[in-house]
């Protein structure tokens, strides 16, 4: 990932529209198994973790990765946020960069 990547944000919702692309997902983690992990993001997405992941159940993340096939994420790099989130914020973040898409990325 380079540094003028774009990284647009999405919600469960944009998963398919992002295929093979990297975004940023912010979520809530619901889950943890082994090396994956599922996230609430407006809907469920599981998230292939890297070794410098180290998330905790109901705990809001930032995960920045790269959209597979399948529609899970591959994680490149995340973040851990607490529990102290209101994700209403982030989701109409989401909207706003999607409804002026030319503004914040190149779809």
């Amino acid at each position: 990932m380079t540094s003028a990547e774009a990284t647009p944000r999405i919600t469960a919702e944009f998963l398919e529209t992002f295929q093979n692309k990297t975004v940023r997902v912010l979520g809530k983690v619901v889950a943890l198994r082994g090396e994956t992990a599922t996230i609430d993001a407006g809907g469920q997405i599981n998230v292939l973790l890297n070794r410098d992941c180290h998330f905790q159940t109901d705990h809001a993340v930032e995960v920045v990765g790269k959209v597979t096939n399948d529609l899970s994420i591959k994680v490149l790099a995340a973040t851990e946020f607490g529990t102290n989130i209101d994700f209403s914020i982030y989701k109409a973040v989401v909207d706003a960069t999607h409804n002026h898409r030319e503004i914040f990325y190149d779809q």
